[in-house]
């Protein structure tokens, strides 16, 4: 998949297609189904699938000071978008100035003169421009006119719940990642480079691997995860099960949240080395403990739990893979 970040450097090959457009914060099923569609109408067209979104997101822009939200970081956005079968990722630059940009320049300059859109899809909830002014129905008017057609897709559901970035969120930030998974129709995610710490785990007989969030990155429920770690082997990634606490670690006076996974039955040293955390469900809060027996028996527990829990989702082929 090529990803292309100015619209004067669009190559004729990525050019008259089919352009599915949105934020694809989370790649969820909602995100999968538009581009599903989108990879369809392409092929009718006998032109490429494009995914056109911003980054930053435009609510970093117009809420610079809220909390961390992102559930996809631009690197996994590539990835899970590469894996849909996205020929190209239009990646466009976000800013104050460009949200002044009315809903007939962004069609006209973008879609048309840049991409020579044949066919737009879009989610039912879709608006752009400036003050959000543009919709779905004005995108289909202006398709008439300038020989493109407009694909408007319905919400997508699972088990009554619509597949919403805002609702996955949610069941992250309270410790409900199997339900956010089932949204997502994948594993939720933290990712990044293993660093090195104060190697405390590894004086408790429990060695972990740290990654730091990103200053964007969502805050879910802190405590203690049954998780998968991915590292990257052979071109793939090969998944180790493990154990993580994400939180400040109270019991050590810890500043800043960490998040540290225990792999089990694993001892390479993989500090530097870019590492994929999935998170399979969430075990208990974080808590501090009065010495360091009593929190070697608790992670003992946890890891008890977690492998449990690893085993009897791998029996049952639970991966959320897509």
């Amino acid at each position: 998949m090529r990803i292309i970040r100015h619209i004067q450097n669009i190559p004729d090959e990525l050019k008259s297609g089919a352009v599915a457009v949105g934020n694809f914060d989370g790649i969820h099923r909602g995100h999968q189904a538009l581009i599903n569609h989108c990879r369809t109408l392409a092929e009718t067209v006998r032109g490429p699938t494009l995914a056109l979104t911003f980054e930053p997101h435009p609510r970093r822009v117009f809420q610079a000071d809220a909390p961390p939200f992102r559930l996809t970081p631009f690197r996994s956005k590539v990835r899970l978008l590469s894996d849909l079968g996205v020929d190209g990722l239009v990646s466009l630059r976000f800013d104050l100035a460009v949200s002044q940009q009315s809903p007939e320049a962004f069609i006209q300059d973008i879609l048309v003169q840049a991409l020579g859109a044949r066919h737009v899809v879009v989610g039912y909830d879709f608006v752009f421009g400036h003050r959000r002014a543009g919709n779905a129905d004005l995108l289909g008017e202006f398709g008439s006119r300038h020989g493109f057609e407009v694909t408007v897709l319905d919400p997508v559901t699972h088990d009554d719940d619509v597949c919403s970035s805002t609702i996955i969120r949610v069941d992250l930030e309270t410790g409900r990642c199997r339900r956010a998974a089932e949204l997502l129709g994948h594993w939720w995610e933290i990712e990044g480079r293993v660093q090195g710490g104060d190697r405390r785990g590894r004086q408790l007989g429990f060695p972990t691997a740290n990654l730091h969030l990103g200053p964007s990155a969502l805050r879910p429920a802190l405590g203690v995860y049954a998780i998968r770690f991915g590292l990257e082997e052979a071109g793939g990634t090969r998944w180790y099960p493990g154990v993580a606490n994400l939180g400040r670690r109270p019991t050590f006076d810890g500043k800043g949240i960490v998040l540290e996974s225990h792999l089990f039955d694993f001892s390479d040293d993989i500090y530097g080395r870019h590492g994929r955390v999935a998170f399979v469900e969430h075990l208990r809060p974080e808590k501090k403990f009065d010495g360091i027996d009593a929190i070697k028996a608790q992670i003992a527990l946890d890891g008890e739990q977690a492998r449990h829990i690893l085993t009897k989702a791998d029996n049952a082929q639970d991966r959320f893979e897509m």
